[in-house]
């Protein structure tokens, strides 16, 4: 694909790549409407704040007067004399600070197994975290079992202990990682789980580690609630490309805002909500853990760990809104606990991981996954693009693509990987999974469903499995799994299979914003966009204000997939339409005109591209992509399939007067065929009754 940039280049954006625990990291000045961006947060704010303010400002005293019995009148006599003229509760605050470090670091019983809240709310996050405005960060002190469940975004580092979000552990010496709390998603909860195991005093460690990050009072509040098995953490506000970019979009200006349901249980006016977080109290639920669900990750870390011949190969399916995805992100942050990668195989067309959606991918994960997926986006090791949300038009195509993608994974590599399938679990949904099931050596098979559900996928065990149909395979068939059986008089290798009940109630009914299934595609779609914008901060910049590359007509095919379109109006549909970019095995010959496929073969895809306009006078495409120009010589290719841009992108063109670019006013939406074609999904064919 030879491209290049039309008069002014477009300047390579440097990776923000995580520095070390210590590092500087430069961040641009936060503004205090980081946190109330909505007009209700700022009005239970206010309402708040003047609230506090007509309490009795009348000191009383914390706790009841102590007897002098046990000290000397001279001691008496000297710690009286030398409060230094401060007030009976400043002078105490100092007596307890002085105590506990007379102490050096001998805890009591009474104090090492104090019973603090569960969950931080208001009062005691008052209590254990301070935040210095001048460096814009906060520290907080959490002892084990505590949990912090917010809304919004920020880094995390652990400076002592260790913390647990999604199944991943957090320690001390790690470096800095972003945490992603949308409303369109489950509130994220930062869990403390237990201290050092060094032999460190851990006063002294702590007062250490708080003279790096807070000033002198805040020092000293802070460490009067250190104990044995505290965990100290650093936040610090989050501002990336991805987030700017999303920002700027009315209709998600509130993304990382509480939902109308958690105002009232948020916590306005602590010391983190200058920082983009937003706590929430206990009658708001995190993320419910079943004890199936322990087990099943038990399980599989065993396997991991060398339990099991060969690696782990995990296949997770089960019906809609039970909690795939969710769960995927929980399994593959706790294996990257015990080793450095996952492999990851992404089977679901509509609610991809890393990707937009229509693609099915292969990618090792190196990072935690501590958001949903439009925040982790990323160019995986190898793609194809499907160009649908749903397999149902071409089910031969999906089940060859994902095996295209399977023979590219190493045979001999040992690292662990996940399979995500779609919820589609009956009819042909089913036999695809039987399908995959013999295609892959899959070593455990975790189903999720609801206990109370009636439309349950039934359990696909072994003995399910021999006798079950597949749309490509029928029984008895032969498993990947009998590969590896060295002799054949030693019985077959099988799998585990296990199933895990969800609390997940799904999304009907509740007040999260943003949680359709056709909003979190735009979602990965606009994230992936965002790759776009400089890392530098600065104001967005709007896509039709970027520099695109120039593709000449006779460089690169051009085809359609599961569509069929006539030669003379395949310009038309691909314009200003979001394209695959992609690899074909032979060279692609031009006779002086446009290169145009009437098939379009299954092939590698190295990403997407906003095809944002066609010059038929000089024969060139317009293309936008953050796809490296390195890799970008490769491509040959632009398939267009049913994924469309957002149409936010569209309609806030910015810098325009008059009508808008792709944009018409002009369309009557009552003439017939004029409106969405309606899809009734629940008619059986005569194949899928039993």
């Amino acid at each position: 694909m030879k491209a290049k940039k039309v008069t002014n280049s477009k300047s390579s954006a440097t990776s923000q790549k995580w520095k070390d625990v210590r590092g500087k990291r430069c961040r641009p000045p936060i503004s205090s409407s980081h946190l109330n961006s909505t007009p209700v947060m700022v009005g239970v704010i206010k309402d708040h704040k003047v609230a506090m303010k007509k309490k009795p400002a009348v000191k009383r005293l914390k706790n009841k007067p102590k007897p002098v019995s046990g000290k000397s009148a001279s001691q008496t006599k000297s710690f009286t004399n030398g409060n230094m003229g401060l007030d009976s509760d400043e002078f105490q605050d100092w007596e307890e600070y002085s105590q506990s470090v007379q102490m050096n670091g001998l805890e009591t019983q009474g104090a090492t197994e104090d019973k603090h809240p569960c969950r931080l709310d208001g009062k005691s996050l008052h209590q254990c975290a301070e935040r210095d405005d001048q460096r814009k960060h906060a520290v907080l002190v959490m002892h084990k079992g505590q949990t912090l469940c917010f809304r919004g975004k920020c880094f995390l580092t652990c400076l002592y202990g260790r913390v647990e979000v999604m199944g991943f552990t957090i320690e001390e010496g790690q470096q800095s990682y972003p945490l992603f709390s949308p409303a369109s998603h489950c509130p994220l909860t930062i869990t403390a789980t237990e201290g050092c195991d060094d032999s460190r005093d851990y006063k002294s460690a702590a007062t250490e580690i708080l003279c790096n990050y807070l000033p002198a009072a805040s020092q000293k509040k802070l460490l009067k609630k250190v104990v044995t098995n505290s965990s100290i953490i650093l936040l610090e506000p989050m501002e990336i490309p991805l987030t700017r970019f999303l920002s700027s979009f009315s209709n998600l200006s509130t993304l990382f805002d509480p939902t109308m349901g958690e105002l009232l249980s948020a916590v306005p006016d602590t010391p983190l909500n200058g920082l983009g977080m937003i706590p929430l109290v206990d009658s708001i639920e995190g993320l419910k853990v079943s004890p199936s669900c322990r087990a099943s990750l038990d399980a599989v870390v065993s396997a991991c760990r060398g339990d099991m011949d060969g690696c782990a190969v995990v296949l997770v399916y089960g019906a809609k809104n039970v909690g795939k995805s969710t769960y995927i992100r929980m399994v593959i942050n706790t294996l990257l606990n015990h080793t450095t990668s996952v492999d990851y195989l992404e089977a679901d067309l509509g609610q991809t991981e890393f990707t937009p959606a229509g693609c099915l991918s292969l990618l090792t994960v190196r990072e935690p996954l501590l958001g949903p997926p439009f925040t982790h986006q990323r160019d995986p090791d190898h793609m194809v693009y499907y160009g649908e949300s749903s397999c149902q038009s071409d089910l031969s195509r999906y089940l060859e693509s994902l095996k295209s993608l399977w023979h590219r994974r190493s045979s001999s590599r040992e690292t662990p990987i996940v399979i995500n399938t779609m919820g589609w679990v009956k009819g042909f949904g089913l036999q695809l999974l039987v399908d995959m099931l013999r295609f892959f050596p899959v070593s455990h098979v975790i189903q999720l469903a609801h206990a109370d559900s009636t439309a349950q996928c039934p359990a696909l065990t072994p003995e399910f499995l021999r006798t079950a149909q597949g749309f490509q395979t029928h029984p008895p068939a032969q498993t990947a799994l009998d590969e590896f059986t060295e002799n054949t008089q030693s019985p077959p290798l099988t799998y585990v299979h296990m199933t895990i009940y969800s609390d997940f109630g799904g999304c009907q009914g509740t007040t999260t914003k943003h949680q359709r299934s056709n909003e979190l595609r735009e979602l990965s779609v606009l994230a992936y966009l965002s790759q776009l914008q400089s890392a530098d901060p600065g104001p967005v910049r709007p896509l039709h204000s970027l520099t695109p590359y120039q593709v000449p007509h006779t460089d690169v095919a051009l085809g359609v997939i599961h569509f069929d379109v006539a030669p003379n109006d395949m310009f038309y549909a691909a314009n200003s339409s979001l394209v695959g970019l992609c690899v074909l095995a032979e060279k692609v010959t031009s006779k002086g005109g446009p290169v145009l496929l009437s098939q379009a073969p299954i092939c590698p895809c190295v990403g997407l591209g906003v095809l944002r306009g066609i010059d038929m006078a000089r024969g060139l495409y317009f293309v936008l992509t953050p796809v490296n120009p390195a890799v970008l010589r490769k491509v040959n290719c632009l398939l267009l399939g049913a994924t469309s841009l957002p149409s936010c992108i569209l309609t806030t063109q910015g810098g325009f007067q008059g009508e808008l670019p792709y944009v018409t006013s002009e369309y009557s939406f009552e003439l017939t065929g004029a409106g969405k074609l309606r899809v009734f999904k629940g008619l059986q064919r005569p194949s899928q009754m039993h």
